[in-house]
């Protein structure tokens, strides 16, 4: 016969790990009292990927605390978030969603007898649900409606009714789930806080809320479905997990938005067994394997520069593939293989007969522009007006990048400075040194001025840089120079009259959210 759990020990499981708990009081109430009702919701949209293991691992927590654990399939908020799929589409998906999910969970030892599994449009469209959401639209502004969903519903100046409308499904479906708490990460705050403000004028109980930090992708932002290199698909082989973790941002020393660190850490580790080990494994040369019991023995050897990424990558491979293998075999019965490629049919580009190029429309997100920092910079040997700078962008090797910054810029400046970079130009040699990238600035010609553009405060080398509106897709591995990709895409490459970047009135930003700008000029071309 097992023992149970005191109050005390329910509440370590479930708060262990999260960036913060709003209405800590009322859960340590209720588990006096009874066990807890939590519910998690995901939008069925793009695929699961391995940042899916964040959750799955919290719900794992959830359980052994004996949290009564249900999993919301938002298919009616993913056909809200700007109609990226048709019905026919979203029922497929979601049917895919509750597959993976119950491998995933599968995988890390869940019992799924535990959960509960609910698809939104099961109860979203009674009649009951909708009068609901017209109270609430009587009653929330179109500011709070906004704010709210600002940082998971895409934000345009001309926003569509369908985006403000989603918070308030959100905080309805505490209500009818009949949760006590609603779990997520800490990117849906002010849709919680949201719920928190309105519920109550329905007459609605006030719930709890739980928050998972935001776990960095590959590229050392948010992992995205959208974003191919920030993510491991589920189903990856084992020869693409290898292939993107070798690409992935894991700096020596840094652990600030490490993907490969975070995975770890929110994961791997609080699925181990408690004798269980993580091994990094290493020749004997270099010292042997090393053995970590906790997690944050792991973070200061690596801080410490003890762990090199590369073996750390090594590791956390091996790991993955474990956690991925029993999905794959999964779905390697013939009902799911038909169910992916119905759930996400592939996507035909229309290519031009005459082109090599496997997408000739002229969109910004074919430029792969990412935040560096200058490690190294002196003059040219061979020219008075240029810099050779050295420049890490997150990758294994830093860059050179030769500039023409000599009379707008000293090297004391330069030195150690965050720069915006233009990666994917084809290399070139300027004056007998190879330029394997472009810093970007704003410039005019009279008088000349040119001023290095600024990325927003918290950038680090290797984010990515995004056109909003263009997130999706993935940039050219290479800017065709005979087509003149780069140039026809610079033409509408501008600062506005606030000095922030943009592409056609769509601004440069990055994933948290900050705008890239110039110090001083306005309305200003960037090249």
């Amino acid at each position: 016969m097992t023992n149970k759990l005191s109050p005390e020990a329910k509440y370590e499981l479930i708060s262990r790990n999260l960036q913060e708990v709003l209405g800590e009081e009322k859960i340590k109430t209720i588990l006096k009292e009874r066990d807890l009702k939590l519910y998690w919701g995901t939008a069925t949209t793009g695929k699961p990927h391995i940042a899916y293991f964040v959750p799955m691992s919290k719900i794992a927590d959830f359980l052994r605390a004996e949290v009564e654990v249900t999993i919301l399939f938002a298919d009616l908020h993913a056909y809200l978030d700007n109609m990226k799929a048709p019905w026919m589409l979203l029922n497929l998906r979601a049917q895919y969603y509750e597959h993976c999910i119950k491998a995933m969970l599968s995988s890390i030892g869940v019992p799924l007898d535990k959960l509960k599994f609910v698809k939104g449009t099961d109860y979203e469209l009674s009649r009951e649900y909708t009068l609901d959401v017209y109270k609430l639209s009587s009653i929330v502004t179109e500011h709070d409606a906004k704010k709210a969903g600002a940082e998971v519903v895409k934000q345009v100046d001309n926003a569509l009714l369908s985006g403000l409308l989603y918070p308030g499904l959100q905080a309805l479906d505490e209500e009818y789930l009949n949760a006590d708490a609603q779990f997520g990460g800490v990117d849906q705050r002010k849709i919680f806080t949201f719920a928190e403000k309105y519920l109550p004028q329905l007459g609605y109980e006030k719930r709890a809320h739980l928050m998972n930090p935001m776990v960095p992708g590959l590229t050392g932002s948010k992992m995205s479905s959208s974003e191919e290199d920030s993510k491991i698909d589920l189903l990856d082989s084992p020869s693409e997990v290898k292939k993107k973790l070798k690409k992935a941002f894991c700096e020596p020393g840094n652990i600030e938005n490490n993907g490969i660190l975070s995975f770890a850490k929110h994961v791997l580790f609080p699925l181990f067994k408690p004798d269980e080990e993580f091994i990094v494994p290493r020749k004997s040369e270099y010292g042997g394997d090393i053995h970590f019991m906790r997690y944050e023995d792991l973070e200061q050897s690596f801080a410490k520069e003890e762990v090199h990424p590369g073996d750390l990558k090594v590791a956390v491979e091996s790991y993955i593939n474990r956690l991925l293998e029993p999905i794959r075999k999964e779905f390697e019965k013939p009902e799911l293989k038909k169910l992916v490629q119905t759930a996400y049919p592939a996507q035909n580009k229309k290519k031009n007969p005459t082109s090599t190029d496997t997408a000739d429309e002229m969109v910004p997100s074919r430029l792969d522009i990412r935040i560096g920092r200058i490690v190294a910079v002196t003059k040219h040997p061979e020219a008075d007006s240029l810099y050779v700078e050295t420049i890490d962008l997150g990758e294994e090797n830093p860059r050179t990048i030769v500039s023409g910054l000599v009379d707008f810029a000293s090297i004391e400046e330069l030195q150690n400075r965050l720069v915006v970079v233009l990666c994917n130009l084809k290399p070139a040699k300027m004056r007998g040194i190879l330029s394997e990238g472009m810093v970007l600035c704003a410039s005019v010609d009279e008088p000349k001025q040119v001023e290095i553009l600024i990325p927003p405060s918290g950038s680090f080398p290797g984010q990515r840089v995004y056109i909003q509106n263009y997130e999706s897709g993935n940039p050219d591995e290479v800017l065709n120079p005979k087509k003149k990709v780069w140039e026809k895409l610079q033409v509408d490459l501008k600062t506005n009259s606030d000095r922030v970047a943009h592409w056609q009135g769509n601004k440069l930003i990055t994933r948290g959210g900050g705008f890239i700008h110039s110090e001083t000029l306005a309305c200003a071309p960037i090249k």
